[in-house]
């Protein structure tokens, strides 16, 4: 790419847009998208390969602006290359209901492949899209038939870097040899407080060949030539290493007294430096206008509608010479789950409740996985280093690993790559990573660490609830029942903290069956993320009553409702109308059952009710929920964790912990807080009592 009057336009039209968007928005930030905007003539207008009609077009092309809060420069390139993002958005920008917010959002503006704002989590997105890139093209790719070859590219700035997941991911994408993931650094030397020096003094360059990258640079990022031939030269590299571009720029490039400063990072221009900064980079054109030959420069329709149809008689041949493997690309892609996936369900659901075993939750949930696995090849699990804790690996998943040398995808004597990653000690890395395996498609990810270090991972959870996506975290160790490790490891408020996070659905099942069928759920969460709280200690299987509807078609439903009537007064002798209800989930539910014997033999007549899922439950109808907790009983809670949650359902009592743990064994410890079913059954004896 020689640089032309017409690539000084086609950027320029970027610093324009951006800073009249923010101007009229009052609010934003001009700096980053006008120092990136050479940058972004260098990729969008030779390298990125997309279609603005088909911005789902599943070969094309993956782009994730890291440093979110420069928002308006992709806004401005997908409006400037034919998206539909018309120019009244533009104008929006930052406004109420409008497709241009504050920073970019998947799945409300066309184009936008992943939320970002949140620093470092861009380029770890990044690290999933390209590791599902290598895998797909690694199942489906046959000899002459490379359906899946497309590159992931993100641009990312010096807070993305400062961020700890950045260090996490980028050391996975060297050791997973992605080399179809090309990085532009963003090295303008400024943030909010300003100069960086004091306080950033990474040799970034040396950090990314210690992670085992390319790197490339520094180039002139004002230069969209020098920047189009660092991308060139990734591009051609050979040897499957990511590659980092580093490009020196000036932050807001072009004002003649913000650029280099912090002032341009994060508020309007104003009108004066506006006009100084049009005078001082040749723009005459008012605000919002760009010339047709600007937008002629820029158009990327006909381009994008070539490549598509270019890939869809490659795919046509494809499906001609592969049928089935073509069928289960599609399907893979557009995120169904398979025809046998209910019958695989029930009778999973079925084994569990029939076999009926005593297990610690966190493994009858791998005997789940051991079903779903071998019959969903999309599943791509994984563990922070926990793996034979957490028991998140099956028959069906062997290790992924590759090649020292090729960096290729290591298969057994099927041709089948593993299925189960290990990810180290990444726990935020790993949430990230999996959001990004989710967007891209084709797969279906989960990973597992302890309940307590979700900590961690927090908002890359909050950030796959947020844009809607299919994504399993296996959390185990979830109470004081771990025992020794102690308080450093036990899960107190962590239950309570992920059932606050809107569109997270959060499940802590009482034995097999009810595992089995969180699994399902899970599975079938197409449109929001699932946290599974599994115990560490073993749990007896929980035997059904007769209002309960057995684990059969009808009881995944009752189960998957969130919340069933587990025991009736009559199933321990009482035959009695019910005086109380004890709600419980996970392991308390057998000490629930444990105090409805206790106060049986005192003659008090108590519902049992499992609650493995509150986040479901609370979906539920108001006759459902009426049937499962009637008015006028009194409601007793037991949860080994922050009672704060449990007061909603208009509880009498909460058995809970609202202080930390102890290091003692586990039996100790329930005795040492309560946790017997004496003190549960005294609890609602009390309640009564103060009812009376």
């Amino acid at each position: 790419m020689a640089p032309t009057p017409n690539t000084k336009d086609m950027a320029n039209a970027i610093r324009a847009l951006s800073m009249d968007a923010v101007q009229q928005a009052n609010s934003g930030h001009p700096g980053a998208p006008m120092g990136m905007a050479d940058m972004a003539v260098a990729l969008w207008g030779e390298h990125l390969r997309h279609n603005p009609a088909n911005p789902n077009w599943a070969n094309r092309d993956r782009f994730i602006l890291s440093n979110g809060h420069g928002s308006m420069l992709i806004y401005a390139l997908l409006h400037l290359t034919g998206y539909k993002l018309p120019i009244t958005e533009l104008k929006n920008f930052r406004q109420l209901h409008s497709k241009t917010a504050g920073h970019p959002e998947f799945g409300i503006t066309p184009g936008v492949e992943t939320t970002t704002g949140p620093l470092g989590q861009g380029i770890t997105n990044a690290v999933g899209f390209a590791l599902a890139e290598k895998l797909l093209a690694k199942e489906f790719n046959r000899e002459g038939h490379a359906i899946v070859d497309h590159h992931t590219y993100v641009f990312m700035g010096d807070g993305c870097l400062m961020e700890g997941i950045s260090h996490e991911a980028a050391a996975l994408a060297g050791a997973w040899k992605l080399g179809k993931l090309i990085a532009l650094y963003d090295d303008n030397g400024i943030s909010i407080d300003g100069q960086v020096a004091p306080w950033f003094i990474d040799n970034t360059a040396q950090r990314f060949v210690a992670y085992g990258w390319n790197v490339i640079g520094p180039v002139d990022g004002h230069d969209a030539a020098a920047v189009s031939a660092a991308i060139s030269q990734a591009k051609a590299g050979t040897d499957n290493r990511p590659t980092l571009i580093i490009s020196k720029t000036h932050i807001g490039k072009g004002s003649p007294n913000r650029a280099n400063t912090s002032k341009a990072h994060g508020e309007p221009l104003g009108a004066e430096e506006i006009k100084l900064t049009r005078e001082a980079i040749g723009w005459s054109h008012a605000p919002f206008v760009i010339p047709k030959e600007v937008y002629a420069d820029w158009d990327a329709k006909e381009k994008g509608k070539a490549a598509e149809a270019a890939w869809n008689d490659k795919f046509a041949a494809y499906k001609a010479a592969f049928p089935e493997l073509a069928k289960e690309f599609v399907r893979r892609m557009k995120g169904d789950l398979p025809k046998n996936f209910v019958q695989t369900a029930v009778d999973t659901v079925i084994s569990a409740h029939q076999k009926g075993e005593t297990v610690a939750s966190r493994k009858a949930s791998q005997l789940a996985l051991e079903s779903f696995t071998a019959a969903l090849p999309e599943m791509l699990g994984g563990s922070a280093d926990l793996t034979g804790s957490n028991l998140t690996n099956t028959k069906s998943t062997p290790n992924l690993r590759f090649d020292a040398l090729t960096g290729d995808v290591v298969t057994n004597e099927a041709g089948q790559g593993g299925r189960h990653i290990n990810y180290g000690v990444r726990e935020f890395g790993m949430a990230a990573i999996m959001n990004g395996v989710a967007l891209h498609g084709g797969y279906i990810p989960y990973g597992g660490t302890f309940l307590t270090f979700s900590d961690y991972s927090r908002n890359a959870i909050r950030m796959a609830a947020l844009m809607k996506l299919r994504v399993v975290h296996v959390f185990t160790h979830d109470s004081i029942g771990l025992g020794e490790d102690g308080p450093t490891h036990q899960s107190i408020e962590h239950a309570a903290s992920l059932r606050l996070i809107p569109n997270l659905d959060v499940w802590r099942p009482a034995d097999t069956a009810e595992t089995a069928v969180a699994w399902t759920v899970a599975l079938q969460n197409k449109a929001k993320p699932t946290a599974l709280l599994l115990s560490r200690q073993n749990i007896a299987y929980a035997a059904k009553c007769d209002s309960a509807a057995a684990p059969d078609a009808s009881g995944i439903d009752s189960i998957s409702k969130g919340a069933y009537v587990l025991s009736e007064p009559s199933d321990v002798g009482l035959k009695k109308k019910t005086q109380a209800v004890i709600i419980a989930t996970g392991s308390e539910v057998q000490l629930a059952i444990a105090a409805q014997k206790v106060l049986a033999e005192r003659k008090i007549a108590v519902r049992v009710v499992s609650m493995p899922s509150t986040t479901t439950f609370d979906l539920q109808s108001t006759e459902y929920k009426a049937s499962v907790l009637p008015a006028g009983v009194p409601r007793i809670a037991v949860e080994m964790g922050s009672t704060g949650g449990w007061w909603k359902y208009g509880t009498a009592a909460v058995v809970g912990l609202d202080t930390y743990g102890e290091s003692a064994p586990a039996p100790v410890l329930f005795k040492h807080f309560g946790f017997t079913p004496e003190n549960v059954a005294d609890t609602v004896q009390a309640a009564l009592t103060r009812k009376v």
